[in-house]
């Protein structure tokens, strides 16, 4: 009777990853924004797998993960462009 509570309750676990990435983004912490990422996408598939979510919340959830692979595709420290320096 209850089951999409539990469906709906994994979905909030993604949801606060998240929530958790788009603060790291926009604090500009993007060693922690990149952490971030990975543990949504393996959240994700595992939750997936394990028949935690439903159809189109899957599909919901790939068209996010979609689109910060590309957000942060060159996202990190290492590519920065020192300021500073003349």
């Amino acid at each position: 009777m209850f089951g999409f509570l539990k469906k709906a309750g994994k979905a909030n676990s993604l949801d606060k990853i998240v929530q958790e990435l788009e603060m790291n983004m926009s604090n500009n912490y993007k060693d922690a924004a990149q952490e971030n990422f990975r543990e949504f996408e393996q959240t994700l598939n595992h939750l997936e797998a394990a028949g935690k979510l439903s159809q189109a919340q899957i599909s919901n959830y790939k068209r996010k993960l979609s689109l910060y692979k590309e957000k942060l595709k060159n996202y990190t420290h290492k590519d920065q462009k020192v300021t500073w320096m003349l």
